[in-house]
């Protein structure tokens, strides 16, 4: 027996080795194999390659195509004085809420030395065009060209393409160099409050992987250029922070396949909230009484039960009184509700709402018993204490028997 098993295993590695393939990537998901397949294209490819292969891309993933011929292709005068060829790809996905389909978050991706951040573009096309019933607002994707160049795509897309739409982007998220995960995961938000915000709220849930928020300023890439406009950035990327520069990438694709996913969940979380503010003012929200302080920007946190974490209302209180509706039971129904309310200054809890729910009888049940929490030890700016707004998602599982 042992002989045989040896003899198999034997034959195993003689056909990785006669097919190429390793070990890892065989037993790999479809998602990592897929980014697998498109990084390999764009490392050898260039930038008009490039970004005709993102273009076909989104398209083969169902998004409706944005740019037209003269967008996908044209000139910008350089600093030496001649006139650079640059090349973009944008693609975009509508939202669902009539009120809010007419505002934007961008998710874009340099197309020079970024073939890890490129198809982790592509399979984010591809789960948002999936799941397009989750964004209340439309989302613009794009592979800009021309980073060394000033990131001239990303100028062009905002002040010439774009440009009468460009007031309508609330936010933008830039994807550079991702994958290799003995490098860390870093978010760089240029120290946004309300993106930090986000990040916080997020971490609170449970994610395959977390990035770590650094005020360091990384290499140049296109979140400069939306920057430049007063529009809240946050910059997803592996490396060495803040002497990032552009390397020979080797990434690894079950390490991407999670960034993916924290990066997706991120996009869906801007698209249900609030739109983040480019300048939030601390000074204001303490002067009007009726305004709360995000959760982050608070010098000391609301405790429940003497604790700072958030994960302990939810294990002490939420979960321990939460009833799963029978509707829910009996239907196999099931998901996550993001939840929003304030901690005032006496401790309360109040204006409780759904941000993004799952199903009526499950939202309706997260904000029961959210609103009959026990009072909290309130939030402190500065010594004062102060109105907090916190978001969580309850989380309703059905067990299978």
């Amino acid at each position: 027996m042992n002989r045989l098993l040896l003899i198999l295993a034997m034959l195993l590695l003689q056909a990785l080795s006669l097919s190429g393939q390793g070990y890892a990537a065989l037993f790999e998901s479809e998602t990592a194999a897929s980014m697998r397949e498109a990084s390999a294209v764009l490392a050898g490819a260039g930038e008009k390659e490039a970004a005709d292969y993102v273009r076909e891309g989104f398209r083969s993933r169902g998004l409706d195509i944005l740019d037209s011929p003269d967008d996908r292709s044209f000139g910008i005068l350089s600093r030496r004085g001649d006139t650079t060829v640059c090349h973009n790809a944008v693609a975009w996905i509508k939202g669902y809420d009539r009120s809010l389909s007419g505002k934007y978050i961008v998710v874009g991706a340099p197309i020079e030395g970024n073939a890890s951040g490129l198809a982790i573009l592509l399979e984010l096309a591809r789960k948002l065009s999936t799941n397009s019933v989750l964004l209340r607002k439309s989302v613009v994707l794009a592979a800009f060209g021309a980073a060394s160049e000033n990131n001239a795509g990303s100028w062009y897309f905002l002040n010439r393409s774009f440009a009468a739409d460009a007031a309508n982007i609330e936010s933008m998220v830039d994807l550079f160099q991702l994958g290799d995960g003995g490098r860390g995961f870093y978010a760089y938000t240029a120290s946004n409050a309300d993106l930090d915000a986000r990040i916080d709220n997020l971490a609170a849930t449970l994610q395959p992987v977390k990035p770590e928020k650094t005020t360091a300023e990384p290499a140049v890439s296109d979140h400069r250029s939306f920057y430049a406009k007063e529009i809240p950035s946050v910059m997803f990327t592996s490396g060495d922070v803040p002497k990032l520069a552009p390397h020979a990438e080797d990434p690894a694709f079950d390490w991407m396949e999670r960034e993916l996913e924290y990066i997706y969940n991120f996009v869906i979380s801007l698209s249900e909230g609030n739109a983040p503010s480019f300048s939030p003012v601390t000074e204001q929200r303490l002067n009007a009484s009726s305004d709360a302080v995000p959760w982050n920007d608070c010098d000391v946190k609301p405790s429940f039960m003497n604790n700072y974490n958030p994960s302990v209302f939810l294990q002490k209180w939420v979960y321990t009184y939460l009833k799963y509706p029978q509707y829910a039971i009996d239907n196999g129904i099931q998901g996550k509700v993001l939840v929003d309310f304030i901690i005032d200054t006496q401790g309360k809890v109040r204006d409780v709402r759904v941000l993004k729910g799952a199903h009526p009888s499950l939202d309706a049940e997260a904000v029961k018993v959210i609103e009959a929490s026990p009072s909290w030890k309130p939030a402190r700016v500065r010594g004062r204490r102060v109105n907090c707004e916190m978001s969580l998602y309850v989380e309703f599982r059905l067990k299978k028997r």
